[in-house]
């Protein structure tokens, strides 16, 4: 085989050079993509780029960030007159809700100790009542607490951090 001539070097660098330009040139037309969003255009077709209704992106953030069960809870709290009666809303509110696996606790604070009562009768059935609404173990108990008594300060002044007139110093 002849030795290469100097036109024919010419073409053989000539190619070389222009597929390393190509290469640079695809390199840098991937990082512009990657920086604009991978490539993608906007354009009359339904993407996942597209402004949703509030209502579906809620949906969605709680379905992806797994909050179903606190939202149905605290969509229980809403509607806490028509589950319990109006009568036992008007006495009863419901404060929070412990998710915990092994605790499930609703807990209720009720506004005289005649209505805590009833409430502790009636919590079977409201247990039954709101896992039927919720879905079986979403609720274990109900912790219903009585009316909270006054905060017993003596004096205009006190101390910091003290506990009143049964603090003694540590």
């Amino acid at each position: 085989m002849p030795e290469p001539s100097g036109v024919d070097l010419a073409r053989v660098a000539l190619r070389a050079a222009k597929e390393q330009a190509r290469a640079r040139g695809a390199a840098v037309q991937q990082r512009k993509q990657a920086r604009r969003g991978g490539g993608l255009r906007s354009g009359a077709r339904a993407d996942g780029r597209d402004p949703l209704p509030l209502g579906a992106a809620i949906n969605r953030l709680i379905t992806e960030r797994g909050w179903e069960t606190p939202a149905a809870v605290g969509g229980v709290m809403g509607r806490w007159p028509q589950i319990v009666g109006e009568d036992l809303a008007k006495h009863c509110v419901p404060l929070r809700y412990d998710e915990e696996p092994d605790e499930r606790v609703l807990t209720v604070r009720c506004d005289s100790t005649v209505w805590a009562t009833q409430l502790r009768l009636l919590a079977p059935q409201l247990v039954a009542r709101l896992n039927a609404d919720l879905g079986h173990g979403t609720v274990r108990m109900i912790k219903v607490l009585g009316p909270g008594g006054p905060q017993h300060r003596y004096g205009p002044l006190r101390a910091p951090g003290s506990r009143g007139p049964g603090d003694t110093y540590g």
